[in-house]
């Protein structure tokens, strides 16, 4: 292989690797850490003393664990209503909600 294509094959992956990176970060941007809205196992991190972090919540809609979410839905997320029927929401925020006994 000459040294022109190398260097164009080289080009073409720093190219490559760099929009791989952009996209990632920028998808990142557009997320916001909600807590209280993942089930059970599924947090994607911060469930609260004694854990290691994404999915290992134990309850469904525990208020300290969060999940990345779309900025700017996470306080508007469809969430079933408590056993005493007062309204559950996520939020940006740790909640004092749904903890594990």
């Amino acid at each position: 292989m000459s040294n022109t294509m190398k260097s164009i094959a080289i080009a073409g992956a720093v190219a490559a690797a760099m929009t791989a990176s952009t996209t990632t970060t920028a998808n990142a941007a557009s997320k916001e850490k909600c807590y209280g809205v993942s089930l059970a196992g599924e947090n994607d991190c911060a469930a609260g003393p004694g854990t290691t972090c994404a999915g290992t919540s134990v309850t469904d809609y525990q208020g300290n664990a969060w999940t990345l979410v779309d900025a700017g839905t996470c306080e508007s997320i469809d969430l079933p209503a408590m056993a005493d029927g007062t309204e559950r929401k996520g939020s940006l925020e740790a909640q004092d909600r749904d903890l594990p006994a």
